[in-house]
């Protein structure tokens, strides 16, 4: 089972994730990937440096502004693969916390992934 974890900071202002929490990000998904579970993880970058794009019913325009709330910002994801639903929980509960210091609250989102059903073998007749 595959799970995308989402790490969610609360922030004041739009701001680079300190160096101190991405090294203590980077220490767990070393052992994330020396248990065999990490597939892929990274910290993004603040949310102004991005974009959001709405889909109206007259189709798709690009829209400036953070992909999120500003006081809420999406900064840094991972993706890993587990064995049930409370593995993942219990690595969840595991991550480096707060990446905007102390006293300001984050949050760890998980959803999984949605698995494409497997493609047709061919055909034998």
């Amino acid at each position: 089972m595959r799970y995308m974890i989402l790490v969610k900071a609360a922030c004041a202002a739009p701001a680079p994730l300190p160096p101190e929490w991405q090294a203590r990000m980077a220490r767990f998904r070393a052992e994330l990937a020396r248990a065999g579970v990490l597939l892929e993880g990274m910290d993004l970058g603040p949310g102004p440096a991005g974009w959001r794009v709405d889909y109206p019913a007259d189709g798709g325009r690009p829209s400036d502004g953070p992909p999120d709330a500003p006081e809420v910002q999406l900064a840094g994801f991972s993706l890993i693969e587990v064995r049930s639903r409370e593995e993942a929980l219990a690595w969840s509960r595991r991550f480096p916390a707060a990446p905007r210091g102390g006293g300001l609250a984050a949050r760890i989102e998980l959803c999984p992934v949605i698995e494409p059903p497997p493609a047709p073998g061919p055909q034998l007749h």
